[in-house]
């Protein structure tokens, strides 16, 4: 495959990166030692467009393709922008506005898209359950069909921007007899009686994406805002699993460019016996490592995302790689990052801190690295 970039898409990366250096990155310390939610770096996102990247122009838009989605996303993480903030737009964009233009009426689209894009409405996605995570076929909510509304009764969890969303894309199971099959996807608006948030959570890394509980208790929706139709909340849900191997894994791309700079930096500036750490052969081999992985990563990233531009269904097996690999060597790589800054890399005051924090994340969300292991087993041993 060739994954070269034409000179608009390089410009465009590079004007990504300039403002995300230049007129976000400034504000991300204080975000994440406040771990809040900045409304002041969501209006930057906004205004940029970067909101509304994938959707067309019509609906308040941009047209990108998903490789430019992951151009964004890289050159953002690579500017210095938090694993948190970019959470939080990976989760309003790809998960929550996606799937409703994907899979919504016309009314949908043009009821919440455009409010969506503008970054006026803030969306999130409630999959997870607190007894259903990985196992997401085994969630416990309910819809139960009423006339011309269903009534939602259950919970779900660790939801990326609930605390602030306006809009949530939430799946229930309109016949737990049927497990997947009975899987139905509705958008829920902020205020509905009988919806609630939990209270943010406070967590390791990614902090300013705030994260809670929902809840549904009795919560009547409108026939009108399911999206596609009852019983196909799982192939929904499954076209989110694309976004999460191209998408939502650039950022982290991204943040590891910045941080494979500011080592080899630093293994430049720093001095210890008289010599720069750079003639350190450990040095070396770390930095080796994190060049090696970033290469590596891109080019799986951006083959899923031409996949997916070429109309390609993604293959599960690759996604599976993918993940375990973004995740799992991408946390070593952040690591390393730390250990070449010793006691600075520990340090809030030095990127290399947050990036290790924030890291952590890509073995855990969207698929923790054991589930994807054993997806590879399965195929393999099929």
């Amino acid at each position: 495959m060739d994954f070269t970039l034409t000179d608009e898409q390089k410009m465009f990366r590079d004007q990504i990166f300039r403002y995300g250096r230049d007129e976000i990155a400034p504000l991300c310390e204080e975000a994440d030692l406040k771990g809040e939610f900045s409304f002041e770096i969501w209006k930057k996102l906004g205004s940029m467009g970067l909101l509304g990247l994938p959707f067309p122009e019509e609906l308040g838009g941009s047209g990108a393709d998903v490789v430019t989605c992951c151009l964004a996303g890289e050159a953002l993480g690579h500017a210095g922008v938090d694993g948190g903030s970019l959470l939080a737009w990976g989760a309003h964009t790809y998960l929550c506005a996606c799937n409703i233009y994907t899979f919504g009426s016309e009314a949908q689209k043009k009821k919440y898209i455009p409010k969506l894009a503008s970054g006026e409405w803030i969306g999130c996605m409630g999959l997870t359950e607190p007894g259903a995570g990985s196992d997401a076929a085994s969630m416990r909510t309910t819809a139960t069909k009423k006339g011309d509304r269903y009534i939602l009764n259950g919970s779900k969890t660790f939801i990326t921007n609930a605390p602030v969303a306006d809009v949530i894309v939430v799946f229930a199971n309109v016949d737990l007899k049927k497990k997947h099959e009975g899987i139905t996807a509705f958008i829920v608006d902020k205020g509905t009686p009988g919806f609630s948030v939990g209270q943010p959570f406070h967590k390791m890394g990614c902090k300013c994406s705030t994260t809670s509980e929902v809840f549904f208790e009795d919560c009547e929706v409108p026939a009108e805002n399911i999206l596609a139709e009852e019983g196909k909340g799982w192939i929904i849900a499954l076209s989110g699993v694309e976004w999460d191997r191209s998408t939502l894994l650039s950022p982290f791309l991204g943040s590891s460019i910045g941080s494979l700079e500011l080592c080899a930096r630093y293994a430049n500036e720093r001095y210890q016996f008289n010599r720069p750490i750079r003639e350190f052969q450990a040095i070396q081999h770390r930095i080796a490592e994190m060049k090696i992985f970033v290469e590596a990563a891109r080019l799986a990233i951006y083959r899923v995302a031409s996949s997916k531009d070429n109309g390609q269904m993604l293959n599960p097996l690759q996604a599976a790689v993918n993940k375990v690999y973004a995740g799992d060597v991408g946390f070593e790589m952040a690591s390393h990052a730390v250990q070449i800054f010793g006691g600075y890399g520990f340090m809030h005051e030095y990127p290399v801190e947050r990036n290790f924090r924030d890291a952590r994340l890509g073995a855990i969300g969207g698929g923790t690295s054991d589930i994807m292991r054993m997806i590879v087993s399965r195929i393999m041993l099929m």
